[in-house]
């Protein structure tokens, strides 16, 4: 069974589906995009940690504004997180409990950031329109630059500011 998305249809999904005898959703393919990234080979990748306030438990912001899915969530008793590993479209990103005796603090504490993550999609102001549906704030609005891209920046409700992006 194929699994339409943005209008076309992944090949691969095709062979997954056949392999395991069941309708994938985009939710698992995800995950065994991202199983197969991580188990089978041996490539270098970057996945940076997004440090978040102690005692938070929702995090569907990330699913609803970026279509990310939760890979393996680490729950501290009370059910808050302490550490989730989350992937958009194979990429993985972790969210992380702040640790401010290792200098390790949540964006909206500090009133700033120290890295602008930038997120490279095909549709700049569909994503963005998700995300500010999602409870992220507006920074600015997407635009074309002479330098080729198209560009917008958001914040998200832990104070991160993602720059959501694509090359024109």
């Amino acid at each position: 069974m194929l699994i339409k998305n943005n209008d076309t249809f992944c090949p691969v999904t095709q062979v997954l589906a056949a392999s395991f005898g069941t309708q994938l959703t985009l939710h698992r393919l995800n995950k065994i995009r991202v199983a197969n990234m991580t188990l089978s080979t041996n490539k270098i990748f970057f996945a940076p940690q997004l440090f978040i306030p102690s005692g938070v438990t929702d995090i569907s912001f990330y699913f609803k504004a970026f279509g990310a899915v939760e890979i393996k969530p680490w729950r501290n008793d009370d059910g808050s997180v302490h550490v989730a590993e989350l992937s958009i479209n194979g990429s993985i990103f972790h969210l992380h409990e702040e640790r401010p005796a290792k200098g390790q603090l949540e964006p909206n504490k500090i009133k700033g950031v120290t890295t602008l993550i930038g997120l490279f999609v095909d549709d700049v102001d569909n994503v963005i329109n998700k995300a500010l549906q999602a409870g992220a704030n507006l920074l600015s609005p997407a635009q074309d630059y002479d330098y080729g891209y198209r560009q917008g920046n958001i914040q998200d409700p832990f104070g991160h500011q993602w720059m959501i992006q694509t090359k024109i």
